[in-house]
């Protein structure tokens, strides 16, 4: 006589992490609380382990998992930088991780000083007259600033303005934000010097005369350049009746410097889980609060923390406000280990931040530039775009070279990105990193540079010392495998 037995990974049959008590009280049938119809027939096939199992096979899970506590992480356009402690510790706090979102005002009076305080640094930072903190991550920062823009427009009566402006280089979130928002796209070239070719940009202004709403740019691009026409591209926008939308994603770069409401852009949105140094790995969590000119207030979602003769309230927005776009107040203890990281490091120390960030990014670029090709050669910002193009012809390509680096216990940096970038690799070393890190990663990448050129297969075949190899990248995407399976056996019973 035979009986399916399934296979799992670890544990046994019999075997369990912990035992219950038993109940004190009558137990109920579980279709008295459940309808038939939605209760196994049979127990779910689990594994059956115990604690200590349990234990070792999370741990080492979580050691095969790469992040910046472990070791450097340059990925550029992303800000991967260090996360103080502190922050956490801030966050952790029980007025602040056990705070309900519907409590009331009077028993929420710590919570809406920070959220108040947090607005005007944010505003002052950069150069905005209003902040809302409700955006969940930056795309979403970005659709919230459109919807602004649309709202402003057609209170004008110019809602047949349908047209974004958005830089060959942008972030592809960009286009896809002003596309949810009822858009048409239009591609800016860039320059010689890779910034917006400010021709181009008249030519296109001219083509769609009275129908232009925004120009959506990040300063510095994601090339790294920090672009020298800006406050004529401004102008000239603002003469053709649009507004001039910032992508706050690369902040990183200007912190205390200069502000995106003097380079004259009226909206504005932060990644405060990159520029403030939240924990963003894995696709979350995150915080993309949005700042607007003084013209564009009358819009913004509510309602906005206020400070009154009595404390602090909730203010109510307007009758022009777009609406909520978020539940509550937004991510709120991503929003207070930013307020956190600002405290801590003050106007002197932001400024800091950035010229740390800045020099560090030269610094690589600088040493490397006689191994990798430099498309670009200026001073760059926060980070750097390389070219693999002479190494793509000695048969290694920035991919092999990516997964070459992992061999190293160094993160890739961002690769194939920008796209007016054959063979791209965009390095951002941030502030955080020492010398000593750097030139570690100095020498690995001209060591890789130098077996692109006598040993190519070597990063063809890489990875070679992580937990998994070279996968199908290909039929990895085409068919995800996504979930576990059981796997029945016949056995004797």
């Amino acid at each position: 006589m035979s009986t399916e037995q399934l296979i799992f990974e670890r544990g046994a049959p019999g075997r369990r992490a912990a035992t219950l008590p038993t109940l004190d009280i009558p137990e109920q049938p579980l279709d008295s609380l459940i309808p038939a119809a939605y209760l196994r027939a049979e127990p779910a096939p689990l594994p059956e382990v115990s604690e200590i199992e349990v234990v070792r096979h999370y741990t080492h899970l979580s050691q095969r998992n790469f992040g910046v506590d472990q070791g450097f992480y340059p990925l550029g356009s992303c800000t991967m930088k260090y996360n103080p402690k502190i922050n956490e510790d801030m966050a952790s706090l029980p007025g602040f991780a056990r705070l309900h979102p519907l409590e009331h005002e009077s028993m929420t009076q710590g919570a809406l000083q920070l959220l108040y305080e947090l607005e005007q640094y944010l505003a002052e930072i950069s150069g905005m007259r209003r902040v809302t903190l409700q955006p969940a991550a930056g795309a979403h920062g970005e659709i919230t600033g459109l919807m602004i823009i649309k709202a402003y427009h057609e209170s004008r009566g110019e809602g047949h303005r349908n047209i974004v402006l958005i830089p060959d280089g942008a972030h592809g979130t960009n286009p896809a934000s002003a596309t949810l928002a009822g858009y048409t796209t239009v591609e800016l070239r860039s320059d010689a010097r890779g910034g917006v070719d400010v021709a181009h940009l008249e030519e296109v202004l001219a083509a769609h005369d009275g129908k232009i709403a925004a120009l959506m740019m990040t300063n510095p691009n994601t090339l790294g350049l920090f672009d020298e026409n800006i406050v004529e591209i401004a102008r000239r926008v603002h003469e053709a009746g649009g507004q001039l939308y910032y992508d706050g994603a690369n902040s990183n770069a200007i912190l205390g410097i200069t502000r995106a409401g003097d380079m004259g852009f009226d909206v504005v949105h932060f990644n405060l889980h990159k520029t403030c140094s939240t924990p963003h790995g894995g696709g979350g969590p995150g915080a993309g609060p949005v700042g607007v000119a003084e013209h564009l207030v009358p819009f913004l979602p509510g309602p906005l923390p206020a400070q009154t003769e009595d404390g602090y309230a909730w203010e109510d927005a307007g009758p022009l406000s777009i609406g909520r776009v978020r539940a509550n107040c937004g991510n709120f203890l991503v929003l207070v280990r930013a307020y956190t990281y600002i405290r801590f490091n003050g106007p002197d120390g932001m400024r800091h931040v950035s010229e740390s960030a800045v020099l560090n990014a030269n610094y690589v670029m600088r040493a490397l530039q006689a191994d990798y090709d430099l498309p670009y050669d200026r001073e760059c910002m926060h980070e750097f775009v390389f070219s693999a193009n002479r190494q793509k012809k000695r048969g290694a390509t920035a991919l092999d070279i990516a997964k070459r680096l992992l061999d190293f216990g160094i993160h890739p940096p961002t690769i194939y990105f920008p796209l007016v970038v054959p063979e791209a690799m965009m390095i951002e070393p941030t502030e955080t990193e020492t010398r000593e890190t750097l030139d570690t990663f100095i020498a690995v990448m001209r060591q890789i540079a130098q077996e692109a050129a006598e040993r190519p297969e070597l990063l063809l075949e890489a990875p070679h010392d992580t937990v998994v190899g070279r996968l199908d990248q290909t039929l990895a995407a085409r068919k995800p495998d996504l979930r576990w399976h059981t796997q029945p056996v016949q056995t004797l019973a």
